[in-house]
């Protein structure tokens, strides 16, 4: 899945979920080491765990943040 992030530095998120746990995430832009090792800690997790460990996470005070905009990612896709 691809998705269209907001309100953050990284443009979008790309996701591979297969037989229920991540497989692949590739952030587009951003703090290229920190998504890195963000991407690194989440695969091979199951969404779920994801979205309880990163879901309202705020950077500067926007609302969200590039760990926030993957559990929403992972949200829709479980949904």
């Amino acid at each position: 899945m691809v998705y269209m992030t907001k309100d953050v530095c990284c443009q979008k998120i790309t996701v591979e979920v297969e037989d229920g746990v991540i497989k692949d995430v590739n952030f587009d832009r951003g703090c290229n080491g920190n998504l890195k090792g963000l991407a690194a800690l989440a695969v091979g997790k199951t969404p779920h765990d994801v979205i309880a460990s990163l879901e309202g996470i705020d950077c500067n005070s926007r609302g969200t943040s590039c760990p926030d905009q993957l559990a929403k990612a992972l949200k829709q896709l479980v949904n």
